[in-house]
């Protein structure tokens, strides 16, 4: 299969970077090609150009190869901490230039003629892994859960994956090694159950 897994932050020795690079380490095991994208060293501009809003390519040669590897892949893995019950900067730019009309979604008209989304992907599956410093029940409690509605309904449904997994690790500032490696570990486990090896031919 191949998977395509995004990181989001600023420091790739941080333990969300350790969680992707956990992920990631479990799928390659698994057998699965991985096209792997840490948005910070790569260098991405989140920066939405007038001429993209109307045009279904861009001239970022970057955009362009994310869309594509974003079409093929069988499955997604996105890693990224809450701030302030968002994703980074550069990571919503990602979603505004990379999960655009023609490439993850497209609109079709209904009965009475309104414009509905259709989703194009052909990923049946995505997990969302999220660090935090505030603990889920508080978040929760205060905000519901608007990460979750942000992967779960507003990107992955109306793209077309129907199964969508996201994880929470939390309290990020106050975990010690032992806590950390049972995240990292929890990481392996779902990207293994997520996304099991290829079945052999017979």
């Amino acid at each position: 299969m191949n998977i395509m897994l995004v990181l989001a932050h600023p420091v790739r020795a941080s333990l969300t970077g350790a969680v992707a690079e956990a992920a990631r380490d479990a799928l390659l095991a698994e057998g699965h090609a991985v096209q792997f994208h840490h948005l910070d060293e790569e260098g991405f501009d989140p920066r939405l150009p007038a001429a993209e809003l109307t045009a279904r390519r861009s001239d970022d040669p970057m955009v362009e190869r994310h869309c594509a590897e974003l079409a093929a892949a069988d499955g997604i893995v996105i890693v990224h901490p809450n701030w302030w019950s968002q994703p980074p900067g550069n990571l919503k730019g990602w979603i505004d230039r990379v999960v655009r009309p023609g490439v993850a979604y497209d609109f079709a008209k209904d009965d009475a003629g309104r414009s509905l989304p259709v989703g194009l992907l052909r990923a049946r599956a995505a997990i969302v892994f999220n660090t935090a410093n505030v603990p889920q029940a508080q978040e929760l409690a205060l905000l519901g859960d608007p990460l979750d509605t942000l992967w779960r309904k507003c990107v992955f449904e109306r793209c077309g994956v129907k199964r969508v997994h996201r994880e929470v690790f939390a309290v990020a500032a106050a975990a010690g090694p032992e806590e950390r490696a049972v995240w990292l570990e929890r990481a392996r486990t779902l990207a293994r159950e997520t996304f099991p090896a290829p079945t052999q031919e017979r």
